[in-house]
């Protein structure tokens, strides 16, 4: 059938692309995406994706959650709701970010959108221009810059180190950006486990950045999808808990602490910016889908979230463990990785002589994928890295799966 598919794609007797938007025929397909499709049904040893594990599903909770639904809250569950969201499951939310984060709920409104992808596409609708000047990280989320690049900005990355983003090189560039009668108009941040490098921002440079977006008038945007998964250190505050002035938009996610499935995730914000983005989803899918909002509320007003979180931490921390054994076991000299304390990723830099986009195809040959790092800058200019996953795959096809890419590499140099 997919070949049946692909065929239809391929062949007709119209100029197809002759019909495209200027920015549709920009767009790019996914590259983790398109690895993900040549791996799945092969025997290759997967560290490319970026997927939770089934087994940290809790699917006996979940089914007890779905007959209490069809019996009591099926009228709701079934049927349109508000666009900003699920009004107890926005509640619940709230409460949670006041308990865990010290976020104050007097101070954020919140809106649930179709995962967090969704609400970077949004938060792209309702702030950028074309031209607009985007700081992000380098690396940074491959799909934020995807979700970014429909609104045409102009980006300019930021390195990293061990404490994340290097704010004393982003204060620099904004120092020369005022000379020159230029503005940033947002700075795009994931600073717990940053994918796809695992590193943490430190709490010193949390409140710089905060400092310089109130010197130089810019929006952060806090993207958090995996900040709950740590195996080792201690918590940081969240950028948006130290925001004195609004101007931090958080995103948080279902995603990698209940089920990617269904699809949810939020943004909370500053009241004003909440409503604008409201009314961008409204044009976009009315509401993001009632079901899963309101079983999500039953998980978290039961308790069930708080619980379920040390066993997924029990379940990955092993296996980052073992991926950190493993690159320290079998890795030629000259080639380095991060040290993640939670998270889902390692960050893989090579000698610069090997180009880990062309080295993959032999990788996949010896039975092992991951994510070349070059598209994980804004202008590609990095050939030399790679992202690495911990949470899909089991410890022994870790260490079997590092030792085939080990001795890749070792080929190439």
């Amino acid at each position: 059938m997919e070949e049946i598919l692909e065929k239809k794609l391929e062949s007709g007797p119209l100029n197809f692309e002759s019909y495209f938007s200027e920015k549709a025929l920009k767009m790019k397909a996914s590259e983790v995406r398109e690895l993900l499709k040549l791996v799945e049904t092969s025997d290759v040893i997967s560290l490319a994706g970026g997927l939770p594990n089934p087994k940290t599903f809790p699917k006996d909770i979940i089914k007890g959650i779905l007959e209490e639904i069809m019996e009591e809250h099926a009228d709701k569950a079934l049927q349109y709701g508000t666009t900003k969201g699920f009004t107890p499951l926005r509640l619940a939310i709230a409460e949670w970010l006041r308990k865990r984060y010290n976020i104050p709920t007097s101070k954020v409104d919140i809106m649930i959108t179709s995962g967090s992808q969704q609400a970077l596409d949004l938060i792209g609708r309702v702030f950028l221009n074309p031209g607009d000047i985007v700081v992000v990280e380098a690396p940074t989320y491959l799909a934020a810059l995807q979700a970014f690049n429909f609104y045409e900005p102009q980006y300019v990355q930021v390195p990293l180190d061990d404490e994340g983003m290097r704010t004393d090189i982003l204060e620099e560039k904004l120092r020369k950006l005022k000379a020159e009668g230029k503005k940033v108009k947002l700075v795009y941040t994931v600073p717990t486990f940053q994918n796809p490098a695992g590193i943490t921002m430190t709490e010193e440079r949390r409140k710089h950045l905060l400092e310089l977006a109130s010197e130089y008038d810019f929006i952060i945007v806090e993207d958090d999808p995996y900040g709950e998964l740590r195996y080792s250190g201690k918590p940081v505050p969240k950028i948006k808990a130290l925001d004195t002035e609004g101007r931090v938009l958080y995103l948080g996610t279902f995603s990698k602490i209940l089920a990617p499935g269904f699809r949810l995730g939020w943004i909370a914000g500053e009241p004003h910016f909440i409503r604008k983005l409201e009314i961008a989803k409204q044009s976009v899918d009315l509401c993001t889908n009632s079901f899963g909002q309101v079983v999500a509320w039953r998980y978290l007003e039961g308790g069930h979230l708080e619980k379920h979180i040390p066993r997924i931490i029990e379940f990955y921390k092993p296996r980052r463990n073992a991926m950190l054994e493993a690159l320290e076991q079998y890795m030629p000299e000259g080639v380095k990785w991060t040290r993640p304390e939670g998270g889902m990723f390692i960050w893989v830099i090579l000698p610069e002589k090997i180009n880990a986009t062309t080295m993959l195809e032999k990788a996949v040959k010896k039975g092992v994928a991951y994510v070349p790092g070059e598209a994980f800058f804004a202008y590609r200019d990095v050939k030399n890295t790679m992202r690495l996953n911990f949470t899909y795959v089991d410890e022994d096809k870790i260490q079997e799966g590092v030792k085939r890419l080990a001795e890749t590499i070792k080929e190439e140099l």
